[in-house]
């Protein structure tokens, strides 16, 4: 249903159908909310819940990509942040939420 349908729909001020109009309005903007909710928010933390299983699923040696493109495998885990191995002793201390994906054995790259 168009906003100027309803809008055409509506009773005009001063009779007496006012209250079916409130009505309708109130399921108009609870359909929106319901469509907002599903299409936006709800993947949204799904996305959120699985970055931050990844991130506690990390372990010693697992090869990671951060968000900047940097490639290292980790060589330490603190409880916010990781020292990742990128040279031959080179080692650089990230804070967990730069992770942008894990690569395991055998997988090829996710691009997110």
């Amino acid at each position: 249903m168009s906003f100027l349908t309803f809008i055409l729909m509506a009773p005009p001020p001063g009779e007496g159908g006012g209250g079916s109009g409130l009505f309708s309005t109130l399921i108009m903007f609870g359909s929106i909310i319901a469509i907002f909710w599903f299409m936006i928010l709800r993947p949204q933390q799904k996305k959120q819940k699985l970055h931050q299983q990844m991130i506690e699923a990390l372990k010693k040696g697992d090869k990671v990509i951060m968000t900047g493109g940097i490639h290292g495998t980790v060589a330490g885990i603190d409880d916010k942040s990781l020292l990742v191995q990128v040279a031959d002793n080179v080692k650089m201390k990230f804070e967990k939420g730069a992770i942008a994906s894990v690569v395991r054995e055998g997988e090829a790259v996710e691009k997110k």
